[in-house]
């Protein structure tokens, strides 16, 4: 194993991030499951890479200037990102997020110096109009202030710093001679998902692609939103960054297996992950069993599980 030497700055420490064969949670007869590990990432999560080409394109392209006020509603693990971010280059920031999202992604975002600004939700529930009042909030912002709006939704810089994440699975597979026959993961942003095949692709890699949702708000499948608990995707939109070219196959996962899984996950294979990581992995095994033996299929545990133990992921009676 190779030791990396000093960085000159916690920017550096992005990325380099394991990829691991399941061993315990795949059925016999399946294909095999590889899971990108991302929560060894600064701020725990996948959203580091994206964050940091947002903001360096925006420097690049002189729309952020030094001093200037960055804003963004968030989940909570890009606003955690951001936050660490703008933190390290000294640019004060805003982030609109609300109390259906996992109290520790709240207090990380205030612990790098973030000005939070929380909207209520109806009950905990994520919902599309959730996404509006918080949007709603942001343009406030601008307007008062005149910051810089990130705008992840439609910032394709974004898909620079996930095509990274592609290379090195491009890289991690080929050293140990397999091939990514299918990528699957769940859509946000939908960033992560196209950038990372922009980056396997680069190899030549004709993987098949699988965009996946929660059932409980399947509006890739069936056109139709709805309240969910799976905090990082199924917005009640098809995201702008996601062309109908960008992927093969939409699929949907039970919420409730995926929050099973998540435990299951932690005491067979080691992986300690949250909801929507569990989204993906289940996606995968489903796959995985169709696809069959022989073939490879992979995708993203996104964070760590530290940022759900206040919540009632890992506190059930499963748990």
């Amino acid at each position: 194993m190779t030791v990396a030497g000093v960085r000159s700055s916690m920017l550096e420490a992005i990325g380099a991030t394991p990829l691991v064969r399941l061993t315990q949670v795949v059925p016999a007869g399946s294909a095999d499951v590889l899971v990108k590990l991302e929560g060894g990432n600064p701020t725990g999560s996948y959203k580091d890479r994206m964050a940091l080409a947002i903001i360096e394109g925006a420097e690049r392209r002189g729309a952020l200037q030094p001093g200037q006020r960055v804003v963004e509603f968030t989940g909570g693990s890009t606003g955690s990102s951001l936050a660490f971010i703008c933190a390290v280059k000294g640019y004060p920031v805003s982030l609109v997020s609300s109390d259906a999202f996992s109290p520790e992604k709240l207090r990380t975002m205030r612990a790098f110096g973030a000005d939070v600004v929380v909207v209520p939700s109806d009950g905990g529930r994520i919902t599309p109009e959730l996404f509006d009042r918080m949007r709603e909030r942001v343009h406030e912002i601008v307007d008062r202030t005149g910051a810089f709006w990130t705008d992840q939704f439609h910032n394709a810089d974004a898909l620079d710093g996930y095509a990274a994440m592609g290379r090195e699975m491009s890289e991690q597979s080929a050293a140990a001679r397999v091939t990514i026959d299918v990528l699957c993961a769940g859509v946000g942003t939908a960033g992560m998902l196209v950038g990372v095949v922009r980056g396997l692709r680069e190899s030549g890699n004709p993987l098949r692609v699988v965009a996946l949702e929660p059932a409980t708000s399947p509006m890739l499948t069936t056109g139709r939103s709805g309240p969910h608990r799976v905090e990082g995707i199924a917005t009640g939109i098809v995201p702008p960054l996601l062309g109908p070219d960008t992927y093969d196959e939409a699929r949907v996962v039970d919420e409730a297996e995926a929050r099973r899984l998540a435990i299951r996950l932690a005491r067979t294979d080691g992986v300690f992950a949250g909801t929507s990581s569990a989204v993906n992995v289940a996606g995968a095994i489903a796959i995985a069993r169709v696809v069959g033996p022989g073939k490879t299929v992979a995708t993203v545990a996104v964070d760590t599980g530290l940022k759900y133990l206040a919540g009632d992921l890992f506190s059930g009676s499963g748990a």
